[in-house]
């Protein structure tokens, strides 16, 4: 009987425990569950305190300082590398520049094909910064680019040569930054190999190039110019380049453009020049050349050699011409003033807009043959054109070939106004001689004057063979 009651107990005692055990673990996941909720309201509740600037703004602070102090030191570092591995003091650049783009305003139907003539890049005036190169100059240490990339000069420095050997498709653009180089007898900048080579000045900059003796030659390369490239060259930016030279100013053996910035140019020979072509779209130029002002030629090929502007500032004084060209001068824009011995001269001259204003004491506009692809001609279809004649055996506007006026208002100040030896041609316009307007060009030829009217053809020696290539 006793060990049936003693049973009967345990029995009780471990029901209640086992009530008891499942009681607790039911209180215990309740517990536990009400910890997830708590846990995940307060998640909840600091992501939206995190979308208030003032609570976030310290955490994000500090967690963006780690990396950025991370990033400084490796740079810093490479920056010492660099510094120790290079003669010329050597940095990244981690800015990011806006950037600035001009607009050609170039018109068609010209004699010079301009739909594709200025690329984007061309026109833009600032160079992407971010993970440039930055040089800054010493004495007598030169530096040499192998790579297309950006690099940025700056400093003063005395002989010192900024070489480009780059790849055949490389694009490089130097953008000088405050820079001052003075050389005795060699280029600042020479360009040897590149697909294209910008040289940007930085907005605000003052930029200074100068080659005070006789340039040497580089092998059998005359390299006679403070910027000598022999590709193609772009000239940009927003800020100021000043040049001088004992000999040409810039020289670039293929094409060389100009679409912004302050270009100041001092120099014995040419200012600018080219073998293929120059063409301008925008920028202040001021030229004080010993010979010419711009000019394009290749001696091994007359078919090549054009000039073409479409905007811009000038002010030449040249001692020969202000504006030369092998081929085709063409003009569709600028304002344009030229001093010089001829103020503008080319196979083919044609003035389709812009401001010009010449003074000379040759022939203000000439049209010569230099080159046989094209006939020898002087078309005027817009603009303002003032032609102002020193005394003695002077020509305001002298074709060797054929002159027509279309268009635009030309104003000649001239003993002998105009001469031509093929044929002329007004059909619209405005022509205004000596102060009196007047619809007749009348001809200078060997001391004999003639004359037409409007829409009319004066006979002047006999017209060139072929016709009249526009190409």
């Amino acid at each position: 009987m006793l060990k049936k009651l003693s049973a009967l107990i345990f029995a009780i005692m471990l029901a209640a425990s086992f009530a008891a055990c499942q009681k607790s673990a039911e209180v215990s996941e309740t517990a536990e569950t009400v910890a997830v909720t708590e846990s995940v309201t307060a998640a909840t509740a600091d992501e939206a305190v995190t979308t208030e600037p003032a609570t976030v703004a310290p955490t994000t602070e500090a967690a963006a300082t780690q990396p950025a102090t991370a990033a400084a030191e490796e740079s810093s570092q490479s920056n010492s590398e660099n510094q120790t591995e290079s003669s010329a003091n050597v940095a990244k650049s981690t800015t990011k520049t806006e950037q600035v783009t001009s607009t050609a305003n170039t018109t068609s139907g010209g004699m010079i094909n301009t739909s594709e003539l200025f690329t984007n890049r061309d026109l833009t005036q600032t160079a992407d910064t971010y993970g440039a190169t930055i040089y800054t100059v010493s004495d007598n240490q030169n530096i040499t680019i192998t790579a297309e990339g950006v690099y940025i000069l700056q400093g003063s420095a005395n002989n010192v040569t900024v070489t480009i050997e780059a790849g055949d498709e490389d694009k490089v653009q130097l953008l000088l930054d405050g820079v001052t180089l003075t050389n005795a007898n060699a280029p600042c900048i020479y360009v040897k190999n590149a697909d294209k080579v910008f040289v940007t000045t930085a907005s605000g900059t003052t930029n200074t190039l100068s080659v005070t003796g006789s340039f040497s030659s580089d092998g059998s390369t005359n390299t006679d110019a403070v910027i000598f490239s022999k590709d193609d060259l772009v000239l940009n930016g927003l800020g100021t380049l000043n040049i001088r030279s004992t000999d040409n100013g810039v020289t670039s053996k293929d094409d060389l453009k100009i679409t912004g910035g302050t270009l100041n140019i001092t120099c014995n020979s040419d200012a600018l020049e080219a073998n293929e072509s120059i063409a301008i779209s925008d920028g202040s130029i001021t030229i004080n050349a010993g010979k010419d002002g711009l000019h394009a030629e290749y001696d091994e090929d007359n078919s090549t050699g054009y000039i073409y502007i479409c905007g811009g500032a000038f002010n030449i004084t040249a001692g020969s011409d202000g504006i030369q060209a092998t081929t085709v001068c063409q003009i569709d824009g600028g304002n344009i003033r030229i001093s010089a011995s001829e103020g503008i001269e080319g196979t083919f001259v044609q003035i389709n807009g812009g401001d010009i204003t010449i003074s000379a004491s040759d022939d203000g506009i000439n049209a010569s043959r230099k080159s046989t692809a094209y006939n020898v001609r002087i078309e005027i279809n817009g603009g303002s054109v003032t032609v102002n004649m020193g005394q003695g055996d002077t020509d305001g506007i002298d074709s060797n070939g054929d002159l027509c006026i279309n268009g635009g208002t030309v104003t000649v100040n001239a003993q002998s106004p105009f001469d031509y030896d093929g044929t002329a041609q007004k059909t619209g316009g405005t022509i205004i001689v000596n102060g009196s307007q007047t619809d007749a060009i009348t001809n200078q030829m060997m001391g004999g004057v003639g004359g037409i009217q409007p829409g009319g053809q004066a006979q002047g020696n006999a017209p060139m063979q072929g016709g009249f290539n526009r190409r």
